[in-house]
């Protein structure tokens, strides 16, 4: 009888197949997830065709497709099927999304004059256009030859009215607003001090500011008024008149009449808005500058925070400390403190770095900031700053055992050789120890920027807002701004899945707001892993 021994295949190849099928099994729910998230992110900026659907029940419905399901309740071997359309036109019907049985769809066309409009309120409409009535006046039909290029033409002198308005109201009156808060609280201060000569001066200061800001409004009426005031006559699939101010039109297509080169035009047109435009409507709509900016300028001032601090520690740690019991509960907490749920962070943050280091900042230095303005805080509320360093101490064990393992990997005989030629302790670590490990420290680094610029849970607690109206950087002095709130990709997900008043409108948005950030990590993470990469290079044989 042949023993167990003379088997053809080796003891233990079972359980390689096994950990194969393990790892083939997590790369196909990493690929299926990316691939969920990639589809439905990009598929939010593509135009399809809009149909105008005929229900048996009499209705008619213009929309377009969003989704289909299975309806609920129906039998598993004969499921039936519902649609849901975005029909827009919220302030007419209720709702910019619409359900229908598709067994009660009787018919469906693709007419030629369906036209699409995204708007600043209100969210989209699908309209069949009427006529269009000019800034000057004049009246074209929409079956006019001249009307699509009259039209189009309109929406563009409106939009130029638009941000020509945006730029006096929200720019140059907000700076306005500004420096008049800066002075009331030096007058404020003047009056209280009892000091006549800097009263004097600052009530003058501040009737220049009223005169500048009354003739900004001034300006901003006169736009508004001599601006364009065309207006688009269409109805609805109802058949109900609806007029709509070309003011508050964004963009305007006609879905059925696009070609590919013309669809693909549409994209990368909402692909720019969507990265570089300010959010609207409860940040369901419009763009994402904003959040982009605040994610990518925090997860920057994170990974200056935490790599001096962790690589310190670690150099200290492997390089001065005696091993001993201290040293082991040392390391041992610093392994802990991976482990511990990112929102106690959060909370320490707001105790510790808003409440007591933010108020102390201000008691110290904005002083009359709290005495003169309503007490109102400049570094004892949320905001960048906090933010970074609460995610840098997060991030911090990361940094610190990356480090730790990259110096411990660095050859003996290179220190012995640095040391044997006369050179001290700290010249080995300077010039030896960390050029050889820097791939190994950018490892860690890598890691933690992975993990802080997705975070949420303590950004909630210490600085991110669902909307900002400024950014942390500015053309104003001192231009970079860390006291200011801000907002993040990671939070934005969160506010549109599950705070966002209309969770229908946001579900598109929740897809695209997750492709770019994980868009942006991966970039992060690119330049980081190229630079480890090149160090490598220069240092192979000696990394880590």
């Amino acid at each position: 009888m042949a023993s167990s021994s003379d088997s053809s295949t080796p003891r233990g190849e079972s359980w390689v197949w096994f950990t194969g099928l393990g790892l083939i099994i997590g790369l196909g729910m990493v690929i299926g997830l990316l691939s969920l998230v990639i589809f439905n992110g990009v598929t939010v900026f593509w135009a399809p065709q809009v149909p105008v659907a005929q229900v048996d029940d009499g209705r008619t419905i213009i929309g377009q497709l969003a989704q289909r399901r299975i309806r609920a309740g129906s039998p598993a071997d004969h499921p039936r099927y519902e649609l849901q359309y975005q029909v827009g036109l919220r302030e007419l019907n209720g709702n910019s999304y619409l359900w229908v049985d598709e067994a009660k769809i009787k018919s469906e066309t693709f007419p030629a004059d369906v036209l699409g409009l995204e708007r600043v309120e209100n969210g989209p409409a699908f309209v069949r256009p009427l006529s269009l009535r000019k800034t000057d006046g004049k009246l074209i039909a929409a079956t006019d030859a001249a009307f699509e290029t009259a039209f189009q033409a309109e929406v563009a002198a409106a939009s130029a009215v638009r941000e020509k308005l945006v730029e006096i109201t929200r720019h140059r009156i907000g700076d306005v607003n500004e420096e008049m808060d800066k002075a009331r609280v030096a007058l404020r201060r003047a009056e209280d001090l009892k000091l006549a000569d800097e009263v004097a001066d600052r009530r003058r200061q501040i009737a220049g500011l009223e005169e500048r800001f009354a003739g900004l409004q001034a300006e901003a009426k006169k736009v508004v008024d001599g601006g364009a005031v065309a207006s688009l006559v269409s109805k609805d699939a109802a058949g109900r008149e609806v007029v709509v101010p070309l003011t508050q039109v964004i963009r305007a297509w006609f879905p059925n009449r696009l070609d590919t080169w013309g669809r693909v035009q549409l994209f990368f047109s909402r692909l720019g808005e969507f990265i570089f435009d300010e959010p609207r409507e409860a940040n369901t709509e419009g763009g994402l500058m904003p959040a982009i900016f605040g994610t990518l300028v925090m997860t920057v001032f994170m990974s200056l925070m935490v790599t001096p601090f962790g690589v310190i520690t670690a150099i200290y740690l492997r390089e001065y400390a005696q091993n001993g019991p201290v040293l082991r509960i040392v390391r041992i907490s610093v392994n802990n403190l991976a482990g511990v749920p990112s929102i106690v962070f959060g909370v320490f943050g707001l105790g510790f770095f808003v409440y007591v280091l933010g108020g102390s900042i201000d008691q110290l230095f904005f002083s009359d900031q709290l005495k003169y303005n309503n007490n109102t805080p400049v570094f004892g509320t949320g905001g960048l700053l906090w933010c970074s360093l609460t995610l840098a101490l997060m991030t911090l064990p990361v940094v610190i055992v990356a480090t730790e393992e990259a110096l411990a990997a660095v050859p003996r005989g290179m220190r012995e050789a640095s040391l044997a030629t006369g050179a001290s302790k700290w010249q080995t670590i300077r010039d030896i120890l960390l050029p050889a490990s820097a791939p190994g420290i950018l490892t860690g680094v890598i890691l933690a920027m992975a993990r802080g610029a997705g975070e949420v849970a303590p950004l909630m607690l210490v600085g991110v807002v669902k909307l900002a109206p400024t950014l942390p950087f500015d053309g104003s002095a001192p231009f970079l701004h860390m006291d200011r709130k801000f907002m993040h990709l990671g939070f934005h997900v969160y506010d549109l899945g599950f705070q966002s008043p209309d969770s229908d409108a946001a579900r598109p948005m929740v897809f695209a707001t997750t492709l770019l950030l994980i868009f942006l990590v991966v970039c992060l993470n690119i330049g980081a892993i190229t630079i480890r990469n090149r160090l490598r290079a220069r240092f192979k044989g000696a990394s880590f």
